[in-house]
């Protein structure tokens, strides 16, 4: 096979240990390191004074990060590679054949470098996945909270859109306080836009509800307002950091279906740069948003979505299903389109595909969206879809002399 790096290192890299195998043309040197900083920058100095042009590592876990950042600093090439991609054969794994594997791959050119962003944006990934993660932990809790509610008998729920909200949490710590709740504490909490009567809200606080169970909820309602305290720290911080994409998101606000907190986390993903990534469709298959490839003896199997980047691809998801408050859009013209044939949840992906395809354009050639329109499906065929009408209503009988010819 041609050689294509005629000095190249494999790691194989651990929590504690990492082994790397330097090959210098059919020569070999293995060598084991530990991972603190001053033992990295050992590994470096070698690879550095050895002359070696590219360097590839398992992407494993988190622990391949601290590697990559000092070869960063350090001007050496590196690529991380899905550990998929490079599986050994059975029954030969060591960890100094898994390094002389990957470095034996690596200098035949045998490997995909995953893509992996600058360290900045690296950084702002780390704040907006963070921030996703409270905000999926406190939807945890909110539905935490209205199990406990169900069992103590208190159908507020049922009566308020949100239990959390200004409302609900005054009607729930008129609830915690012990007292007895009349209809005038809940006739002055109500708000006049609910549809519920104070009569069926006092309804539904009427429970069976013990000492224990009261201290519970309480702890969850303090949870709840604690992760909405960081959940809004975060908020500041990425407003803060990310100003000089402000450009990008404003851009990408215009897309229907997509907020603020959509556009952040997309532009915290992929970032504004779409010079790494060749097409649109290589973008929406790195994301997972895309049809799986799997055909056999000219047989199309399973087209399975890979599964991508699982931020950007929920993400997007979320945002499809978001274009159901614009419906004089594509975005809702082809979500109804395929939900009739395929389902709601296949119809979003296709959405979703869409979107980070418009996405592309929009930030590899710096152009604000243009949406197709609503009616954008019924422009194809016109002339065809109206003989195949008039055919079908001359089937049926209708005198077709009477009718007036379409311009």
């Amino acid at each position: 096979m041609e050689v294509v790096y005629q000095r190249c290192c494999g790691i194989d890299v651990h929590k504690k240990m990492i082994v790397a195998c330097f090959r210098d043309g059919r020569k070999k040197e293995i060598r084991e390191f530990g991972t603190l900083t001053n033992e990295l920058r050992e590994l470096t100095s070698w690879l550095l004074d050895s002359g070696c042009e590219m360097i590839a590592m398992e992407s494993t876990a988190s622990y391949w990060k601290p590697l990559y950042n000092l070869f960063e600093l350090s001007g050496l090439p590196a690529m991380v590679v899905n550990a998929h991609h490079m599986k050994s054969l059975p029954g030969r794994k060591t960890d100094m054949k898994d390094a002389e594997w990957i470095a034996d791959l690596l200098q035949h050119g045998l490997l995909k470098a995953s893509f992996i962003p600058d360290r900045e944006q690296r950084e702002l990934r780390e704040v907006s996945r963070y921030r996703k993660s409270l905000v999926e932990e406190r939807s945890r809790e909110l539905n935490r909270l209205q199990k406990m509610l169900e069992g103590a008998n208190i159908k507020l729920g049922s009566k308020l859109t949100h239990i959390n909200g200004k409302s609900g949490r005054k009607y729930l710590d008129l609830l915690l306080s012990g007292e007895e709740i009349s209809l005038e504490a809940v006739d002055d909490i109500r708000n006049h836009q609910m549809h519920s009567s104070a009569e069926e809200i006092l309804s539904s606080l009427d429970g069976i509800i013990s000492p224990l169970q009261r201290k519970l909820i309480r702890s969850v309602l303090d949870h709840i307002d604690d992760m909405t305290k960081r959940i809004k720290d975060i908020d500041r911080i990425i407003q803060d950091y990310i100003k000089d994409y402000e450009d990008a998101i404003n851009a990408l606000e215009e897309i229907p279906g997509v907020g603020k907190i959509g556009a952040q986390t997309i532009i915290s993903e992929i970032g504004k740069d779409m010079s790494r990534f060749p097409s649109a469709s290589h973008l929406c298959s790195w994301a997972g948003v895309a049809p799986g490839n799997n055909e056999s003896a000219g047989k199309r199997r399973s087209g399975r979505t890979t599964k991508g980047n699982p931020t950007l691809k929920t993400t997007l998801i979320q945002c499809a299903h978001g274009t159901s408050k614009h419906k004089d859009t594509f975005f809702y013209a082809q979500f109804q389109r395929i939900k009739i044939r395929r389902g709601s949840k296949i119809a979003a992906m296709a959405v979703a595909h869409s979107m980070l395809t418009a996405i592309y354009y929009i930030l590899k050639y710096n152009q604000p969206f243009h949406d197709l329109g609503a009616d954008y499906y019924n422009k194809f065929n016109r002339e065809k879809k109206i003989n195949s009408y008039l055919k079908k209503l001359n089937e049926l009988g209708y005198d077709m002399t009477a009718v007036p010819a379409i311009p």
